[in-house]
């Protein structure tokens, strides 16, 4: 991420090679209520930016300020080298598109015509739209996937649908600048997960986008960098493995959370942790994929003593044992479990206070789950029971589901060569 880029006005072009966006110094009041103070950061050219942090942190503020709306009582934005006071708004609309945070219109439009509003900055105040105007719109709809509802009423429109409607009308403005206000907080996971990748092939054909985002793991997955705004300021800024570690989430939301890596990437995954106990149990989780490796990182966050296995390696469950620092039985990918992975594992279980089955088990790993005193399944999303075991519980429930549970007597026979019987 680039710093702030001072400029003493003399060479344009020289801004122009710089970020796309720059902020610097950047305070902003409503009223004698500060919301942000001494805000920098800058935007490289062709780059996914997300702003995060906690409700009230000044995101949607600094966004309207870079887009003009709102006047800071100090500092600059610049867009593309240039100070946006020194724009007229029609100049600013040809460089900085948004999408708000709302989904509400005053005027019951079709999608159509609310896309065609992009094209705004394009016209004169009596022209009419031509052919290019129509192929933008035309475009833009097709690449927000609204195209089935262009003559539909806005107003008829579900929140997540409306909200694709108003990115395609941001798309629809061509702008080199994309912001982007919450865009992802009406969709279902499924299309969250569309709207950051459509914007991530935006960026990738140059386009260059900024938004806020409340939910830390999507920003981690798609941005190229993070600005975390707490307290009126910029409290990190940089990669997101960088910016969203424990300490610096600790600083900003007063809050306790895991931060390990998101399963077949580097970025990283955030768990919070609800206010609790230490839960003194030592648990043995059987079970493969996320499942398994979510249900870990609840367990250890919970001070829980873990063990996992067996599980392949290079499964996610055995990665995310290898983050926490927890023994895991592992056999290579796809030679299926032998008898001495088997019985280590087995070990494991009748040492535990409980079992865990989270994810996948498979038949060769019956006989460990059968080993446990006490056996508790994790529910999925795709079923709510779990064969094996005494009880099901969603995996928010499971620490302290494990908590409920009478430590086994002499359980200590068995324990991870990390941990201490005081640990």
């Amino acid at each position: 991420m680039s710093g702030p880029s001072r400029s003493n006005g003399t060479d344009p072009e020289q801004d122009r090679a710089g970020p796309m966006l720059d902020v610097a110094d950047l305070s902003v009041a409503f009223g004698d209520q500060s919301v942000v103070s001494g805000v920098d950061f800058g935007v490289d050219r062709g780059s996914f930016v997300g702003l995060v942090g906690p409700n009230g942190a000044g995101k949607t503020t600094v966004l309207r300020t870079v887009k003009g709306t709102l006047a800071p009582d100090r500092g600059t934005v610049r867009v593309d080298g240039e100070p946006v006071s020194d724009r007229s708004a029609k100049e600013v609309g040809r460089l900085v598109a948004s999408t708000p945070q709302g989904t509400d219109l005053s005027f019951d439009f079709t999608v159509r015509q609310t896309v065609e509003m992009g094209r705004t900055p394009h016209l004169g105040r009596f022209d009419r739209m031509g052919e290019r105007d129509h192929s933008a719109v035309e475009t833009a709809m097709e690449r927000a996937s609204v195209v089935r509802f262009a003559d539909r009423p806005f107003t008829s429109l579900s929140g997540g649908e409306r909200q694709r409607v108003l990115l395609a009308r941001a798309l629809a403005q061509e702008t080199p600048l994309l912001l982007l206000d919450e865009p992802t907080a009406n969709l279902d996971i499924n299309h969250a997960v569309r709207t950051l990748e459509l914007v991530r092939s935006l960026v990738a054909d140059g386009k260059t986008a900024v938004a806020a985002i409340h939910d830390l793991n999507l920003a981690a997955r798609y941005c190229d960098e993070l600005v975390l705004l707490a307290g009126g300021g910029v409290r990190a800024a940089g990669r997101p493995s960088d910016v969203l570690t424990s300490d610096t989430l600790r600083d900003a939301f007063d809050a306790e959370t895991l931060v390990t890596t998101q399963p077949g990437t580097d970025a990283p995954l955030v768990t919070p942790l609800a206010e609790r106990e230490s839960v003194d149990r030592r648990v043995h989780v059987v079970g493969t994929g996320a499942p398994a490796a979510d249900a870990l990182a609840a367990l250890v966050g919970a001070d829980c003593r873990v063990t996992v296995g067996v599980v392949p390696a290079g499964d996610a469950a055995a990665e995310r044992a290898a983050e926490l620092d927890c023994e895991a039985v592992t056999v290579p990918s796809f030679a299926g479990v032998d008898d001495a992975a088997r019985e280590r594992a087995v070990g494991f279980a009748r040492a535990a206070d409980a079992v865990v089955v989270a994810g996948a088990v498979g038949d060769r790993n019956a006989p460990v789950v059968e080993a446990g005193r006490a056996r508790l399944g994790v529910e999925t999303g795709d079923r709510a029971t779990v064969s094996g075991v005494d009880d099901t519980v969603p995996l928010v429930a499971l620490p302290a589901a494990v908590a409920s549970l009478p430590p086994a007597e002499g359980s200590d026979a068995v324990r991870p060569p990390n941990q201490s019987p005081t640990d």
